[in-house]
C-alpha cells in the first residue's frame, strides 16, 4: 500500500454524496484537496480549499484547479466525479435533462482532464480517477441516456490510459452500481421513498474504492474497478 500522505488531489462534485466522502476519505490521509462544486461548500477539512465550479464551463475548471495548484504546489490526483442523471423511458426524458447530463457528465469529465492534465505531467506521475457507473458498463433500462454518457466517460478513460501510462500517469474507471445518495433524485424514477435505496452501497464504500485504487503500488495500474451491493443482480 502506497502512501497518499503530502499529495494534493483536485475532486469535482464535492458538495455531497460521493464527491464529498471522497474528499473526506482523502484528507484523512493527509492529502491536501481542493474540491468543486456549484455552489461553495465547506467540507470541514483541514487542508481543504473549496472552490465553487460549474464543470460545463472551461475557464471555471481551469480557475478552480490553478487555485489548487496555487495554495498547495502542485497536483498529483484528480478525482473527476462531478455529474447528474435523469431515470425513465427515453422518449419521456426531458430535452432539457439531456443536454445537461451530456453536458456535465461528458464535457465536464473533458475539461477536468484538460486542465489537470499539464500539472500531472508537470509532476511526472499521478492519477485521474473517473467515478463512472456500472450503467458505464453495459445497458440498463429506464436510463438510456445516462448510460451513454457513462459510456463515454468509460471510453474516454480508457483511452487516456493509452496516452498517458507512458508518463506515469494511472487512469482508472471506478464503476459502483446503485448507491444510495440523493444524486438524481426527484428527476424520473428515483425518488426518496423507493424501496431499494435501503440495499444500496454507501457513498463511503466508494470512497473506499477510490483510496484502494490509488494506493496501488505504482509499478502497476487498476484500468477498471467494477463493484455492486450483494442484492443487486448480476449483469455479467
Amino acid at each position: 500500500m502506497t502512501s497518499l500522505a503530502g499529495k494534493v488531489a483536485f475532486v469535482t462534485g464535492a458538495s455531497s454524496g460521493i464527491g464529498a466522502a471522497v474528499a473526506r476519505a482523502l484528507a484523512a490521509e493527509g492529502v491536501k484537496v481542493g474540491f468543486t462544486s456549484r455552489k461553495p461548500v465547506d467540507l470541514g477539512l483541514a487542508d481543504g480549499l473549496g472552490v465553487a465550479c460549474d464543470v460545463r464551463d472551461l475557464a471555471q475548471v481551469e480557475a478552480a484547479v490553478a487555485a489548487t495548484v496555487d495554495r498547495f504546489g502542485g497536483l498529483d490526483i484528480v478525482v473527476a466525479n462531478a455529474g447528474v442523471g435523469s431515470w425513465g423511458p427515453f422518449e419521456d426524458t426531458p430535452v432539457e435533462d439531456l443536454d445537461e447530463m451530456v453536458d456535465v457528465n461528458v464535457r465536464g469529465l473533458f475539461h477536468t482532464v484538460r486542465a489537470t492534465l499539464p500539472h500531472l505531467k508537470a509532476r511526472g506521475a499521478g492519477d485521474i480517477i473517473t467515478v463512472a457507473s456500472e450503467a458505464g458498463r453495459r445497458g440498463l433500462p429506464d436510463e438510456a441516456a445516462y448510460v451513454a454518457t457513462k459510456f463515454a466517460s468509460v471510453g474516454f478513460t480508457r483511452s487516456l490510459d493509452h496516452e498517458l501510462r507512458g508518463l506515469g500517469i494511472r487512469c482508472t474507471n471506478i464503476c459502483p452500481g446503485g448507491v444510495a445518495t440523493n444524486f438524481g433524485m426527484g428527476r424520473g424514477l428515483r425518488t426518496p421513498d423507493m424501496p431499494q435505496l435501503a440495499d444500496m452501497m454507501s457513498s463511503e464504500d466508494v470512497a473506499e474504492m477510490v483510496l484502494f485504487a490509488l494506493t496501488r503500488p505504482r509499478h502497476y495500474r487498476m484500468l477498471e474497478v467494477a463493484f455492486r451491493s450483494m442484492s443487486e443482480q448480476s449483469w455479467g
